[in-house]
């Protein structure tokens, strides 16, 4: 008898199995995959040593489809690969941060503001697309505070909103314009004058109300009186004439 020597060589290579996944973006914009995520019962006889992916780590710049390549290799150093899509999902949607801010009407009764107004530097992980308010224009109707809301909508569509306050404030002064009339007692030794009687024009952005000092006069006062009229807006604003 002789001895001989019998070399068993394993050059079969594993069978890779994979399979396509999604992997959803956190609160600061990455997420991370296994390569147990995307097997799908990668086997081989003499057993297998490694799974290894090409891509372990995603990011906002991934959101999408991305081909990753599973790589089976077993223990005798043989490898197989197959390649899936590994789909990559933004849903968190924006911080929106809001301040509240006031305005103040113009001579013609109008303000506006813009989003910057509004908006306290609200952030999104993977960036933000554009913001909106719900009313961006005011008149002396929303003269005090008004509940407004921003909008915000990142760069994969995600949107969420909050609101903030904007007081809408009338300090512009109205402007009395009054004349002289001369007014005629009547039977009884009375006569009536009325605000409208000595307006002349009077003005304001805003709505407004007119008032005299006195509006009632006899025949004690017959000759010159001095009386002050006054208009008042609907914010209190005034002014007076003699």
């Amino acid at each position: 008898s002789t001895t001989a020597t019998v070399t068993v060589v394993d050059t079969i290579s594993p069978v890779a199995v994979a399979q396509n996944i999604s992997v959803y973006l956190d609160a600061t914009g990455n997420g991370t995959i296994t390569a147990g995520d995307v097997d799908n019962g990668s086997a081989d006889a003499c057993g297998l040593d490694t799974l290894v992916i090409s891509q372990y780590n995603f990011d906002c710049s991934h959101v999408g489809a991305n081909n990753v390549t599973l790589t089976a290799t077993d223990v005798n150093s043989n490898s197989s690969s197959e390649t899936i899509i590994v789909t990559v999902i933004d849903t968190i949607k924006p911080v929106v941060l809001t301040q509240n801010t006031t305005i103040y009407l113009n001579g013609a009764g109008q303000a506006s503001i813009v989003d910057g107004d509004i908006n306290n530097v609200s952030t999104d992980a993977c960036g933000i697309a554009s913001t909106s308010l719900s009313e961006y224009n005011f008149d002396c109707s929303n003269t005090g505070a008004n509940t407004v809301y921003l909008s915000v909508t990142d760069v994969n569509g995600n949107v969420d909103s909050a609101s903030a306050t904007v007081t809408v404030l009338d300090t512009i002064s109205p402007v009395a314009k009054v004349h002289s009339i001369t007014a005629y007692l009547d039977a009884s030794g009375t006569v009536v004058v009325s605000p409208a009687d000595v307006d002349n024009g009077s003005s304001d952005n805003c709505g407004f109300t007119l008032s005299l000092s006195q509006t009632t006069f006899d025949c004690t006062e017959t000759g010159l009186n001095l009386k002050t009229f006054t208009i008042t807006d609907a914010s209190g604003n005034k002014d007076s004439k003699d």
